[in-house]
């Protein structure tokens, strides 16, 4: 007799290890037992590890905690404030340091530009003081309207000691001469800086040695002359001396020959402006064809009326100059020797 039929106990362990057909086919997957449910547990309070874990995850910044400063005591403070004084007295030190020091740079550059200063005058000396002198008053005189504070030192001390004063003497005068024509090939400034050059080259503008010189030898190319002036200039001096000889011969002087034009007393223009100076003058005009008659060179209107304003033979400083006086003075006072003073 067959009892009833036995029913197998459903096991929920025995099904989950069972293997089950997957969707793509009869390949089975494995499957991991299921976690047994915990019931929900109240939120612990972090601990400070857990707090330190959560700064160092770069999904949440971390969080500056103030570092709060513990309260002083009374000894600390005193000890502090002494500290800080302390501080404030070497900085203070330091700056009064560095600006003494500072002061003390400051001193030695301006001693060591006085004493630069005061050796390039004592190189310069002579003539380059009477030329700074000149310079530097240009401001309390006042002078012609071409003399401005630019214009070249030298030329400012030609018309501060040489320009418009009446020279007689033979020397002078041929100097005088022979660089007015030297003015066609340069200019005043050019020829006064090396004025120096040209008295050692025509002996000291002596007429009767310079008459003497040979003519080949002092216009050949390389010669010291050559850099002066052109053959054609130099060989119009060197005649120039031969013809003054002659003149010396016969009117006793070249100074009494050439004042004679002028009745031995300087013309007197007195210009306001310098567009009132000519060129030339009917005067220049005669003594130039009686020098030409002579023989000169290089003694047109113009050349010689340059030369009668440097010899003093008319008085071109416009009469705002303080110049234009001081020549007349000189005229009158029938001063003779035209030579500046040294």
């Amino acid at each position: 007799m067959s009892g009833p039929p036995r029913v197998r106990p459903m096991n929920i362990a025995h099904l989950e290890s069972r293997p089950v057909l997957a969707p793509a086919g009869n390949k089975t997957r494995p499957t991991e037992p299921r976690k047994p449910l915990s019931k929900p547990t109240k939120k612990s309070e972090k601990t400070p590890q857990d707090v330190k874990h959560k700064k160092s995850t770069p999904s949440s910044p971390p969080i500056a905690v103030p570092n709060f400063p513990q309260r002083e005591t009374a000894p600390s403070l005193l000890r502090r404030q002494d500290s800080m004084t302390a501080s404030c007295s070497s900085d203070a030190s330091s700056s009064t340091t560095d600006t003494s020091s500072l002061s003390g740079r400051v001193g030695v550059r301006k001693k060591q530009y006085g004493l630069k200063r005061e050796k390039v005058e004592r190189v310069v000396g002579g003539a380059d003081s009477l030329m700074t002198d000149s310079i530097g008053s240009l401001e309390s005189r006042k002078r012609c309207a071409w003399v401005t504070p630019t214009t070249d030192p030298w030329y400012a001390a030609f018309h501060d000691e040489e320009w418009g004063v009446p020279v007689h003497d033979d020397k002078r005068l041929f100097e005088l001469l022979s660089l007015s024509g030297a003015l066609a090939e340069r200019t005043w400034p050019e020829i006064l800086n090396k004025r120096n050059m040209f008295r050692e080259v025509f002996l000291d503008f002596d007429p009767i040695a310079v008459s003497n010189l040979n003519e080949k030898k002092f216009v050949s190319p390389g010669s010291c002359a050559s850099s002066l002036l052109s053959e054609v200039k130099l060989r119009a001096i060197i005649e120039n001396a031969h013809q003054m000889c002659k003149v010396i011969i016969e009117f006793g002087s070249f100074s009494k020959y050439i004042w004679n034009f002028v009745n031995h007393k300087p013309i007197v223009s007195q210009f306001r402006y310098p567009r009132q100076v000519p060129v030339k003058t009917p005067k220049a005009e005669m003594i130039s064809k009686d020098l030409v008659r002579r023989g000169f060179r290089s003694v047109g209107p113009t050349v010689i009326y340059t030369f009668m304003q440097v010899a003093g033979l008319t008085n071109d400083h416009l009469i705002s100059c303080f110049r234009f006086k001081e020549c007349m003075i000189m005229a009158e006072a029938g001063e003779k020797d035209g030579t500046p003073k040294s």
